[in-house]
């Protein structure tokens, strides 16, 4: 984990300093000490708002705010326009009509993939180990919640866990499908990165336990364990996947365990 402290501090309006001074405590983040978060003495910034929460880079030339927010922008045109279950995402879970599976999502992140499934239909279980970004999803969903996306979101559990110690305490019911996406290595050409991805390695750091993480996962998941990778990029090491699925710039690589079609919709 990064030293948050010598990269990240906090600032917030009147409104959410309450909220913003327990996550302040619990994380060991400093606030800023300015009027203005744009004079932090930070690389980054935490910014609390009215009900959002966001990431923001100072300097000159930085790029803008970060958030999970799923009002509006690329979530909402891909609920319109998306394709519905014919996304490759919901055939790499084994989404079709009459099965809705389960789904434990073990690196959350800021939450877009799991809201796709969730607006199809799926109950999902989010696993987020950065306390950072999991206050992002968190603030995120409950913005949804007062929002039209309300119905979808209800669907979405998040826990601020790290999913290998949260699986190897997990009693209850095998999800039916454990869904995988960590952090890929940083590419040389930054500027073909996301601010989100650049973000993310600044203050999050790289995935290092991959492997252990999906084995685990192949001992817990009922039916079958996806992971996102890059579209050519290699497989996690261990298992071989029992398939794949092809996408323009994204791969995923699906393990069966058992059948899917003894589910039933809900």
């Amino acid at each position: 984990m990064q030293d948050l402290a010598s990269l990240l501090s906090i600032f917030a309006d009147s409104a959410q300093r309450e909220v913003a001074e327990r996550f302040s405590l619990r994380c060991g983040i400093p606030f800023c000490k300015h009027d203005s978060w744009q004079q932090a003495d930070t690389p980054y910034v935490m910014v609390y708002a009215e009900s959002c929460v966001s990431l923001v880079q100072t300097g000159k030339g930085a790029p803008g705010p970060v958030s999970a927010s799923f009002l509006g922008g690329k979530n909402v045109h891909r609920l319109k326009f998306g394709g519905g279950k014919g996304q490759l995402i919901a055939k790499a879970v084994g989404l079709k009509s009459g099965v809705i599976p389960h789904v434990l999502d073990c690196t959350a992140g800021l939450g877009r993939d799991a809201f796709v499934l969730a607006s199809l239909g799926c109950r999902m279980t989010l696993l987020e180990r950065s306390p950072v970004v999991a206050e992002l999803l968190s603030s995120a969903l409950d913005e949804a919640r007062e929002s039209e996306l309300a119905e979808i979101v209800e669907r979405m559990c998040l826990f601020n866990a790290d999913a290998i110690d949260w699986l190897a305490t997990y009693a209850g019911d095998a999800p039916d499908v454990i869904y995988l996406d960590p952090m890929y290595p940083h590419r040389e050409k930054s500027s073909q990165v996301k601010k989100e991805m650049r973000l993310f390695h600044d203050l999050v750091g790289q995935d290092q336990d991959d492997a252990a993480l999906l084995a685990r996962a192949l001992e817990t998941a009922r039916c079958r364990v996806v992971v996102k990778r890059p579209r050519k990029g290699s497989a996690i090491e261990g298992q071989t996947p029992s398939f794949q699925l092809q996408g323009k710039s994204c791969r995923y690589d699906i393990y069966t365990k058992a059948s899917l079609s003894s589910l039933k919709a809900s």
